[in-house]
């Protein structure tokens, strides 16, 4: 019989099933030195291929956030030969990333070469369109930092691209491509707001996941 909702806080958790949370977090992650210290500490089973696997994703998002993209794409296409030809999304994110280190470093000419040569394909699809104008608005600035564009050049821009890399690495050879820890807090939303829902007006009080983190 399913658990009232009303009463999770009330159900004992296993140690073993929050080992299996941490230890999904970390390899996801790629922290190979804490997953190897954390399976050593309580005595977890390594899953399979796991170092191996950390170890390659790891030097992919390593050259894409240090901004060696074409690196990383050619990593990339190795570990998952068909990925990119697939996800056409992340393709362009990525070459964007490429785009985008060109226009920081100054180098405008080899910047817009780039774009005619790799991105500009990406234009017949309307979708693109937008994004490419964006991209291609960056040379018109002696400071592109200062453009109305900036956010393109942060790096949350970069990391969210890498993000969606390791999520789209993961799903592509039939792994979760979120952790058990997003998926926990994800259901725990749910739950929370529609137990608000059939309270009403006179019940809990609208949920926070940002006032439930602090405790």
């Amino acid at each position: 019989m399913d658990v009232d909702p009303r009463h999770y806080e009330q159900v004992a958790i296993k140690d073993n099933d929050i080992h299996n949370v941490v230890l999904s977090y970390l390899v996801h992650n790629c922290y190979k030195e804490t997953v190897e210290s954390f399976i050593s500490c309580t005595g977890m089973k390594q899953p399979a291929d796991c170092v191996q696997d950390m170890e390659k994703r790891k030097r992919i998002f390593r050259y894409a956030l240090e901004g060696n993209v074409l690196k990383a794409i050619e990593l990339t296409e190795e570990l998952a030969h068909d990925l990119l030809e697939i996800n056409k999304d992340l393709h362009f994110d990525l070459l964007s990333l490429h785009f985008i280190e060109l226009v920081c470093t100054r180098k405008c000419t080899e910047a817009l070469e780039f774009a005619q040569t790799k991105l500009t394909p990406f234009g017949k699809v309307q979708k693109y369109v937008e994004k490419l104008e964006d991209f291609m608005a960056l040379l018109a600035y002696e400071e592109p930092e200062k453009s109305p564009m900036f956010h393109l050049l942060s790096m949350e821009y970069r990391q969210q691209v890498v993000d969606n890399l390791n999520r789209a690495i993961l799903a592509h050879a039939n792994r979760p491509s979120y952790t058990a820890m997003e998926r926990l807090i994800q259901q725990m939303t749910v739950v929370r707001q529609s137990l608000n829902q059939d309270h009403g007006k006179d019940g809990l009080q609208p949920f926070s996941l940002k006032d439930f983190l602090k405790g």
